[in-house]
């Protein structure tokens, strides 16, 4: 069964990208300081093996419409090479691109993640973006976070860990792992069962 997973690498003080992000800079300005673990050559073979496992785990991706804005350019392709839905609040049709297609989904967070499931067989369901992150977090529609902590203070720029809501989340540690490079984190996150006693889902 398909999980919804968050990956995503943070600065030290909470960051997932620095201040102003544009097509220009599409990690904001100094973010892509985060990603050496991944651009660093020679890599490191933790971080190495680390990239492989999310590559070789992800069978679609749900993304916001700024992410996809301000990525596509970068990426000149999709994020991964598999179907890419995109939450947009305008309809567009389907964009195919070299190694998958982005399609555009305006009925919602929930409805993106049901066609995403269905799409991925079995594997999981990467998020990418921080309002799609913080939406899925706050409705309790992820399974893991798989956290990356770069060791770099940005002091500025976009916060993950914001607009969640009141409600204390406690998050299962499940690995650690470390590089010269980045700290890895996985947590699982519990999923909350409703009133009939089924667990919540998109």
């Amino acid at each position: 069964m398909s999980k919804v997973v968050l990956h995503v690498t943070l600065s030290l003080d909470g960051f997932m990208a620095g201040p102003d992000i544009s097509v220009e800079h599409p990690m904001g300005r100094g973010g892509l300081r985060l990603h050496d673990w991944i651009l660093n050559t020679p890599a490191d073979g933790v971080d190495s093996a680390v990239t492989r496992e999310v590559s070789d785990s992800t069978g679609a991706v749900v993304l916001g419409r700024r992410t996809f804005d301000v990525g596509v350019g970068v990426w000149r392709d999709t994020p991964f090479p598999v179907p890419c839905l995109v939450l947009t609040h305008h309809a567009l049709g389907p964009r195919t691109m070299r190694s998958g297609t982005f399609t555009f989904v305006t009925d919602g967070l929930r409805s993106a993640l049901r066609q995403a499931k269905s799409a991925a067989d079995g594997k999981d369901v990467a998020l990418m973006g921080a309002d799609t992150a913080q939406q899925a977090i706050g409705a309790g529609l992820v399974d893991e976070i798989n956290l990356q902590i770069a060791p770099v203070l940005l002091g500025d720029g976009r916060r993950l860990f914001e607009h969640l809501g009141p409600e204390r989340l406690e998050l299962e540690r499940t690995r650690v792992l470390t590089s010269p490079h980045v700290t890895h984190l996985r947590f699982r996150v519990p999923r909350t069962p409703s009133a009939d006693g089924t667990p919540p889902g998109p």
